[in-house]
């Protein structure tokens, strides 16, 4: 019996498509997805003019009417011309052709019309910027980021580039952590800890991080705050929930918290009396943590049942079953839901129950 096979030319192609990709490096894939980046800025700058004259290129004025009564559509002006720009982004670096036009103003004078999509100086994306800050945030020095994107830029990268953008993220950075909060419609407030892998001084390491999101009276979530602080302590969160109110945040309606006991105390002394929920997403761990792995799906399923209970009566019913139930099957969890109580009745602490739920288990 004869078997055909062409096992054989594989290693053959392999060794050839080496060769090629070690003998040309241009690729037309890149280039052609550059030039059509090009064209298509290029279409929405002329686009972005056209719409300000309400009239496309070399197409006509429109006159005026003779009754003072009708405005004329658009902004009466002229094109001259275009300026050279150079735009670098995540597509590279590219050279454009800026559309320029002069604009009339009401005392009869003109003024140079200016793009609202590419603003004046600009010659990196914002993209291109969140690219480098996180470059050089991963724990690399100016010359590394630029090597490290001299592929993607083309070389248009240099570390002066690069300490630029960094003190630009520094100088935003800093102006959002100190931003008023007065006019934030704030009602409730999630609370937690988390610890992120970073690179310092060249080694990875673990920072804890504080973070604070607020839930507006429409139901969008907005970050308030991340710190630093070294730890979870009562210190620690005093000190950012300090800064929040210094900024103008008003007192929340309802707190969501990990239940870390620094955090509690900090709640304690600075809005003593409002209504704190744990947060289930944290308790619903901690119950796995301590239950055989057979039995994770049985209690998730009465675990979700039991905090989305309509009333309070039926959550304290459901709650009993769940640790009854609980208890006899996996006598490691029985200390774990007994912890519930208040925290799961303060689900109902308010009447908007749907925008508090679906506030923390979005945000988690």
């Amino acid at each position: 019996m004869t078997s055909h096979s062409t096992m054989l030319e594989q290693p053959q192609l392999e060794t050839e498509a080496a060769a090629q990709l070690f003998d040309n490096w241009f690729d037309p894939i890149e280039a052609g997805l550059r030039d059509r980046a090009r064209e298509f800025l290029q279409a929405m700058l002329e686009g972005e003019l056209d719409e300000v004259l309400d009239r496309s290129r070399y197409a006509r004025r429109a006159k005026r009417s003779a009754d003072a009564s009708e405005r004329m559509v658009g902004v009466p002006g002229h094109r001259h011309g275009h300026r050279p720009r150079t735009l670098l982004g995540t597509f590279g670096q590219l050279k454009i052709e800026v559309p320029r036009a002069r604009l009339e103003t009401p005392d009869g004078n003109t003024t140079e019309w200016k793009s609202q999509m590419l603003r004046a100086y600009q010659r990196r994306t914002l993209a291109a910027d969140a690219l480098i800050a996180g470059c050089y945030l991963s724990g690399t020095n100016t010359r590394r980021v630029r090597r490290a994107l001299s592929a993607l830029f083309g070389g248009a990268v240099g570390k002066d580039v690069v300490s630029r953008v960094w003190r630009k993220v520094k100088s935003d950075w800093e102006a959002w952590n100190a931003r008023s909060l007065v006019a934030e419609p704030i009602v409730r407030l999630i609370l937690d800890g988390t610890v992120v892998r970073v690179r310092l001084d060249r080694e990875a390491t673990s920072i804890s991080l504080l973070v604070v999101m607020g839930v507006r009276v429409d139901g969008q979530k907005v970050l308030l705050a991340i710190k630093s602080m070294g730890g979870e302590s009562t210190e620690a969160w005093r000190t950012v929930l300090d800064d929040l109110i210094q900024r103008g945040l008003r007192r929340p309606e309802l707190l969501i918290v990990d239940g870390a006991p620094g955090l509690e105390n900090a709640i304690a002394a600075v809005w003593d009396g409002v209504p704190v929920q744990r947060c289930t997403v944290h308790k619903h761990r901690n119950l796995l943590a301590h239950a055989p792995e057979r039995l994770h799906e049985e209690i998730s399923a009465d675990y979700n049942d039991m905090i989305y209970a309509s009333t309070r009566e039926e959550v304290e019913r459901r709650r009993k079953t769940f640790i009854r139930k609980v208890a006899a099957q996996a006598p490691r969890s029985r200390r774990q839901p007994a912890r519930s109580r208040r925290p799961t009745l303060h689900l109902h602490a308010t009447t908007t129950r749907s925008v508090a739920q679906r506030s923390y288990h979005q945000h988690h």
